[in-house]
């Protein structure tokens, strides 16, 4: 499939920057509602002290609950899903929505499948289900973002995949670019990515600006208010 793709530059100028400044950034850019684009509290990040996650989303759906139609539920019984996830150009992110009436009964998602993802250009995966093998998955460099940690991997498998998903209140298509830390997980329209990191660091200028104001000695709620009401930075 055909996806927008940036510059490696620019993708790497907004690796180094957090989510809560480049979703600041997107808001200045009015090109969807500030209560969208994110996941709620429901996906938690399972590594939080690592460096900001980015890249192209794959995406596919999986139950847990009840076996297959066919099969017996195992990740290697739709290994057409990696020709799809070969198809998103790298750097990748899996991005997996698990439809049960309660997701997150099995981990789609262990220490082999994680190993495999690696192989396929995936830096981590976003779900709302459950992961597994976490210190296992930890000596390695995949981030993983999931509702849950699970102990078993019951009867999870994929039913389908390269289509739109929606978890923690995101939607996502393939190809859509992913960007998550420890706060959450973001898209970020393609259509304004190259131009978020100017807006970002203008924003972090003007927080530092607040900021030193609130800490100086002689701070007055004057000064302060003259430098809220300054007009906020825009594309």
């Amino acid at each position: 499939m055909t996806v927008q793709q940036m510059r490696p530059a620019d993708l790497e100028q907004l690796r180094r920057l957090s989510t809560c400044i480049v979703a600041s950034a997107i808001e200045g850019f009015q090109v969807r509602l500030p209560n969208s684009g994110f996941t709620d509290s429901r996906i938690s990040c399972i590594f939080k002290n690592r460096l900001p996650l980015i890249g192209y989303a794959a995406t596919a759906r999986i139950r847990s609950k009840n076996p297959p139609m066919v099969g017996q539920g195992y990740y290697y019984e739709r290994t057409d899903w990696w020709n799809h996830i070969l198809s998103i150009p790298a750097p990748r992110v899996v991005v997996i929505e698990d439809v049960d009436d309660r997701p997150g009964l099995g981990a789609f998602i262990g220490e082999v499948n994680a190993n495999i993802l690696l192989a396929l250009g995936c830096l981590g995966m976003v779900t709302n289900g459950s992961v597994r093998d976490v210190d296992q998955i930890g000596l390695t460099r995949f981030q993983m973002f999931a509702g849950g940690v699970s102990v078993s991997h019951a009867y999870a498998h994929i039913f389908d995949f390269g289509g739109t998903v929606e978890l923690g209140g995101l939607k996502v298509r393939p190809g859509d670019l992913i960007h998550g830390d420890r706060h959450g997980v973001q898209t970020v329209p393609l259509e304004i990515a190259d131009k978020v990191p100017a807006v970002a660091h203008q924003i972090m200028h003007r927080r530092e600006h607040l900021i030193g104001l609130c800490r100086a000695t002689d701070f007055s709620i004057e000064r302060l208010r003259e430098a809220i009401c300054e007009p906020d930075p825009k594309s």
